[in-house]
This record gives structure tokens, sequence and C-alpha cells, in this order.
């Protein structure tokens, strides 16, 4: 296991496209989401918008960790939670899929917390 610095970064960036996609479907008003739900405040294109928002900073957040950028980890990490969150308000429209996506959060975030330090980057090259 000497590559597991490398492992939770590599995963992470594609993993984003998920939020991204749901972002969009929600705007567009998809018919996977369910029908009727009740959020703390918005709708349903509110969320999608937010989503699509987190999405997109997370990828970008993602190309800047492959690149080994410290600052793009610490970004990567506050996007990271702050999608948890966002995910958590999303539970009335998706919430298989949204308890699904905070799981992988919190496992990037551990990733991203425990391997991407300098040290570990430096001993992954």
């Amino acid at each position: 296991m000497a590559d597991a610095g490398r492992v939770t970064p590599n995963g992470w960036p594609a993993r984003r496209h998920s939020s991204v996609i749901q972002g969009i479907s929600a705007i567009a008003r998809s018919r996977v989401f369910v029908g009727g739900a009740h959020y703390v405040f918005g709708d349903l294109r509110a969320w999608g918008w937010i989503a699509l928002i987190f999405g997109v900073l997370q990828l970008v957040a993602g190309v800047g960790v492959l690149l080994g950028n410290q600052l793009a980890r610490w970004f990567g990490i506050a996007v990271l939670g702050l999608n948890a969150i966002d995910q958590m308000f999303f539970i009335p429209a998706y919430p298989f899929w949204s308890l699904t996506i905070i799981a992988m959060d919190v496992v990037a975030l551990y990733g991203l917390c425990a391997y991407g330090s300098r040290a570990n980057v430096e001993a992954a090259t």
C-alpha cells in the first residue's frame, strides 16, 4: 500500500461528475426526483443550482489536488464539507442518492485530510 496517498485524490474528481449531473437534472425538473417534496427553503430548481455550483467547484478543486496544490486540497476540504451539508437539504428530493453522496463526501474528506499532506504528496512522486 505504498501508493495509498494517491488512491483517494485520483478517484475524487471523477465522482464529482455526479454532483454536476444531479444539479442539471434538478434544474431541468427531471422525473427521477420525488414529486411534491417540501424543502427547508427554495424548490427543486434552487437546490439544483446549488448542487451544480458545488459540483463545478469540486471539479476545479479536484484538478488542483491532482496537480499537488495544497491550497486546492484545503479548498476541496471546504467544498466537500459544504456539499455534504447541501446533500442533507437535498434528501427530500432523492433520499438514497443523497445519503450515498454524503458517504462518498466523508470518505473523500478523510482521504484529503489523512493523505493529502505535502509529505505524502512528495513521497508519492
